[in-house]
C-alpha cells in the first residue's frame, strides 16, 4: 500500500507541519516553532522531507548536512499511518540525499521513552551509541 510521495517541503507546508508535529511527534523543542523550521527550509531546503497522501502530511523527517555529518530529527508517521513503510520510505529518502551530499554516517535523536521509535530505527539499521551523552544550551532569551 504505497500510494503516497514524498516530497521536501515548501514554505507553503509549514503550519499543517507544525500541527503535523503537534499530533504524531514525540514532544518538542525550543526550534520547533515558525521562526525555527522556516529558517531550516530558507536555509536548506531539501532538508524537511514529507510524506503525503490525498493532500495531507502522514510523515516528517529532516534531514540536515553541515557538510560534515548528517544528522535526523523529527521521523514522525502519523498514529493511523504506521506500519505501512512511510518511516522506511522516509528514511531511505534521507539517506539518498546523505550520500548524494557525501555524507558517510547518519545519526539521530530519539527520545529514550519512545521504544517504538527505537524499535523503527533499529529495524532500520540503526543503534544507539551509548557511549555518548546530548548536551544542550538554549542560547538567547527564549
Amino acid at each position: 500500500m504505497n500510494d503516497f510521495r514524498i516530497r521536501a517541503a515548501t514554505a507553503a507546508d509549514l503550519d499543517a507541519v507544525l500541527a503535523f508535529w503537534k499530533d504524531a511527534a514525540e514532544g518538542t523543542s525550543i526550534t520547533d516553532d515558525r521562526d525555527g523550521v522556516e529558517r531550516l527550509v530558507a536555509r536548506d531546503p531539501e532538508s524537511l522531507i514529507l510524506a503525503e497522501r490525498d493532500g495531507a502530511i502522514v510523515g516528517t523527517v529532516i534531514a540536515g548536512f553541515d557538510g560534515w555529518r548528517c544528522h535526523l530529527y523529527r521521523l514522525a508517521v502519523h498514529p493511523d499511518q504506521q506500519r505501512l513503510g512511510i518511516g522506511g520510505a522516509l528514511l531511505a529518502a534521507a539517506e539518498e540525499r546523505f550520500v548524494q551530499l557525501g555524507g558517510r554516517r547518519g545519526d539521530a535523536m530519539v527520545l529514550d521513552r519512545n521504544e517504538p521509535a527505537r524499535h523503527a530505527w533499529r529495524a532500520s539499521g540503526y543503534a544507539p551509541q551509548p557511549q555518548w551523552t546530548r548536551w544542550v544550551k538554549p542560547l538567547g532569551d527564549r
